[in-house]
């Protein structure tokens, strides 16, 4: 493949990848900002609100958004490779369906704010990946396959009970 080839798959990807981004939002929220998700129900149908854990909110917000990630990569004529390790890189490869060597690599973010600024993401490791592109550990394929890395990130309003209880009458 050269490198117009390249170029050219590459901000056609990128152009898709922004579009998409875009419409994430009323996916997961509803037009007044709440969550479209409120918590979990058991089998005996006993319903537990959402704890205000990081790593249990961004799963729960990866969760709610892959299906539209699956739709999205099946529009643009892409599959997806899950990494096959919880701690490999990256979360999500897009793979050309008709061309394998057209590979994209998408890592899911999410970070939250509190009173107007924003805790900033974690990035993780770059492991031996990054400073040696060809090889293949920790990472689904060699660094140097990928056309693109990119990452998705989320950012939520994050508000503490505590945050509500002092906004309301009786505490003022």
């Amino acid at each position: 493949m050269d490198l117009k080839d390249k170029n050219k798959y590459k901000a056609d990807f990128k152009t898709e990848l922004d579009h998409f981004a875009t419409k994430l939002e009323k996916y997961v929220s509803t037009n007044n900002g709440d969550w479209t998700i409120k918590g979990f129900i058991d089998v005996y149908k006993n319903i537990y609100t959402i704890s205000s854990d990081t790593k249990i909110i961004s799963k729960i917000l990866e969760i709610h958004i892959f299906p539209q990630i699956l739709a999205f990569a099946e529009s643009i004529n892409y599959k997806i490779i899950l990494a096959e390790k919880q701690n490999w890189y990256p979360d999500l490869t897009f793979v050309h369906q008709e061309n394998d060597e057209v590979k994209f690599a998408v890592d899911l973010k999410t970070t939250f704010r509190r009173n107007g600024k924003t805790t900033g993401f974690t990035l993780g490791s770059h492991g031996g990946y990054f400073k040696e592109r060809d090889k293949n550990k920790n990472i689904q394929f060699p660094y140097n396959q990928y056309l693109g890395h990119y990452c998705l990130g989320v950012i939520y309003t994050r508000t503490d009970i505590t945050d509500e209880l002092s906004n309301t009458e009786i505490f003022k």
